[in-house]
């Protein structure tokens, strides 16, 4: 039987006072939310566009809730006592 599962992702994306863009997501798996932080701040003497800071406050979210997905990765196949192929780190299988 195949396994086939969907998770969604939320991203709130806001500027604050100072004019930063935050990225707030949450990743719900239908058991659980993991939730995960981007910002990123425009340097005065970059030209002011908003759609970049979108992305970079956004792309430090994911990749911030990437890190959490693989260490809970490692917790579980640790927790299985089951030992690495070759003593290899989970972050290096192939996905």
């Amino acid at each position: 039987m195949q396994h086939t599962l969907e998770w969604k992702v939320r991203i709130h994306l806001f500027e604050d006072d100072e004019g930063t863009t935050n990225a707030h997501l949450v990743l719900d798996t239908g058991t659980t939310a993991l939730t995960s932080h981007g910002a990123a701040h425009c340097h005065p003497a970059d030209a002011n566009v908003p759609e970049i800071g979108d992305e970079l406050a956004a792309g430090r979210a994911m990749n911030a809730l990437a890190q959490q997905l693989l260490k809970a990765a490692e917790r579980d196949i640790q927790g299985m006592g089951t030992s690495r192929p070759g003593g290899r780190e989970v972050s290096g299988w192939p996905t």
